[in-house]
């Protein structure tokens, strides 16, 4: 029988057996790119001369409800499939992951439970995650590189000096995942700042840096604080992500390859950030808040995880693939393999006509979770809502005069009606609906935009927080009913939706059919329609918003079935007309 094989660090870096191992890796999130086109993504990763990948894994996916995770065996196929493309394996479990993911991955039922206790020693989170992070355990054990398997490090939290300082907490996790049975190196990354290193770094793993520019400045502020070990850049960020509202982010192809150099050079290990982005499919982007010290006004993040990325969202070779293929030549073991045939597109455009509609009211009575009702609105959270929209039913007690009528403590977004009629779209934390006189009844449509994934306000809840205020003084009595986006998976919900012809352009549910002689990849326009979601044969490509700067969603061709196919749309303040668009030829 062979030996085992061993992967282990010491101060020149990696070796596997004893033999010098440069880890040339790239970011690329299994659950950001459709499972049916993993291996054409590996072997894009393969073919720009990588070795290794690296996922994170996020919390809040895999245990959306409280009391069971789920799925991961996702995670074990993923890895399988590194595996069979020739790639070694980084997994980045958290608990926390940021990637611009809702919540940083935490699950909404526990930080609208701990609040600020969340990433701490705090008992009943180091419960929570050590059931999480055993289920992890349970996934890569088994695939680790002294079984045979791709795994070669694991992550232990993520940046955690940019958050705090909790080293108890630090040390738990590094406990818990040996106690799990994981061998392999663990790491931890932060940024390059004394108080990011020494509020991340934690004895018994070993410190990366993460930055996207001057490595050799980086790797000086990482030595002074481990002058030993092996050198590795966890993130290099070759690009950056965009916010609704905001400018489609892009960095030049040379400048960024010219930093990959210089990693190189100092002789480190690398892991690109991203290879290859993908998409947040089923709303499942996070937010940012703005502002030196992220107090400021709230910044959704964009569907797209594009990242402007060496490998596009579509899975094309951009010309920063080839700017960094250039530059890993010189480093990889030997030639890249060429180029994998690229999946196919959609071919000729197809139209689809959506003729069925039934207004957003009935939609959350049919759907929607038990109606709550008490004298304060109750979050997000307190009403099991993860992603998806809240309805506020207030009734305005009278006779009264006009008074202004206010939200206060709003997280994210309300579309407000008085006595049926629109009266204001609001979106900030404070907000006037209007000089409203009484008696009335106030709806108030609440949307969550993706929860805060990084700095202080993680975990922060989501809804009508504070309350609705007339003339300054509080309108006490609420119903509210949460919709998940999740209550719209499947045709069997479906199914129990009052459908009717369309009746004009307001929110709702619209529906339509339409057939695909051959699938492929294709881009989904919704042209003249304002903010929603989408589902094709219940697969959910995710946010639309005409707020730009993403104006197609992508969808991957495996969802297409040849034939017969459906598409679901939620739209949540006005329809444009009732067509919809699919595309191959993307640009």
């Amino acid at each position: 029988m062979g030996s085992v094989p061993q992967f282990t660090a010491d101060d020149d870096g990696f070796r596997m057996d004893g033999r010098r191992v440069r880890l040339l890796s790239g970011a690329l999130h299994y659950f950001r790119v459709h499972e049916g086109l993993w291996a054409h993504r590996l072997g894009m990763l393969r073919a720009m001369g990588l070795n290794c990948v690296e996922t994170y894994v996020p919390w809040n996916r895999h245990e959306p409800d409280e009391g069971g995770v789920r799925g991961l065996a996702e995670l074990g196929r993923f890895l399988d499939a590194a595996a069979a493309a020739g790639l070694y394996a980084i997994v980045r479990p958290g608990p926390y992951i940021c990637a611009e993911w809702e919540n940083g991955g935490l699950p909404h039922w526990l930080t609208g439970r701990l609040g600020r206790r969340v990433r701490t020693r705090d008992p009943e989170f180091l419960r929570a995650a050590d059931g999480w992070l055993g289920a992890v355990a349970d996934e890569v054990a088994a695939r680790q590189a002294d079984r045979g398997g791709p795994v070669v490090l694991v992550q232990v939290e993520n940046e955690y000096g940019s958050y705090g300082s909790d080293r108890v907490y630090l040390r738990h996790l590094v406990q818990r995942l040996r106690a799990s049975g994981v061998t392999v190196p663990l790491v931890t990354s932060d940024g390059p700042e004394d108080h990011m290193l020494t509020g991340g770094t934690v004895p018994g793993t070993i410190a990366t840096v993460n930055f996207g520019s001057d490595a050799r400045g980086a790797f000086a502020a990482l030595r002074r604080h481990r002058p030993r070990g092996p050198l590795m850049c966890m993130e290099l960020w070759c690009g950056w992500f965009s916010h609704w509202g905001g400018e489609a982010a892009a960095r030049d192809a040379g400048e960024a390859a010219g930093v990959l150099r210089e990693v190189l050079e100092c002789g480190a290990s690398v892991n690109v950030y991203m290879a290859h982005g993908g998409t947040s499919f089923g709303g499942w982007s996070g937010a940012n808040r703005a502002g030196e010290e992220h107090a400021g006004p709230l910044r959704p993040t964009v569907t797209s995880y594009d990242y402007d990325a060496p490998i596009d969202e579509y899975g094309r070779p951009t010309a920063k693939f080839h700017a960094f293929r250039d530059v890993l030549a010189g480093y990889a073991a030997g030639p890249p393999p060429p180029l994998p045939p690229a999946p196919p597109a959609l071919g000729a455009p197809v139209r689809v006509r959506l003729d069925r509609w039934a207004p957003l009211g009935e939609v959350v009575d049919v759907l929607g979770g038990a109606e709550a009702e008490g004298p304060v609105p109750p979050s997000f959270e307190e009403l099991g809502v993860d992603r998806g929209v809240v309805r506020y039913r207030f009734a305005l007690p009278g006779p009264r005069g006009p008074r202004p009528l206010r939200v206060r403590g709003l997280r994210d977004r309300a579309v407000a009606y008085v006595d049926g009629v629109r009266a204001a779209v609001l979106d900030a934390e404070e907000g006037l609906v209007g000089e409203v006189a009484g008696p009335g009844e106030v709806e108030l449509w609440v949307e969550s935009l993706g929860r805060v994934n990084y700095g202080p306000r993680l975990g922060e809840t989501k809804g009508l927080t504070g309350g609705l205020t007339h003339g300054g003084a509080y309108v006490h009595g609420v119903r509210a009913r949460g919709l998940r986006l999740a209550a719209l998976e499947g045709d069997g919900a479906l199914a129990a939706v009052p459908w009717r012809a369309p009746a004009g352009n307001g929110p709702g549910l619209y529906r339509g059919s339409f057939r695909v002689p051959e699938p492929g990849d294709a881009a989904l326009e919704l042209p003249g329609w304002e903010r929603g979601f989408v589902w094709i044969n219940g697969f959910c490509p995710g946010r639309y918003w005409s707020a730009g700067p993403q104006d197609t969603l992508y969808v991957p061709g495996p969802v297409l079935h040849e034939g017969r196919n459906e598409l679901v749309v939620l739209e949540l303040e006005r329809a444009g007309e009732p067509l919809a668009r699919l595309d191959g030829n993307v640009r």
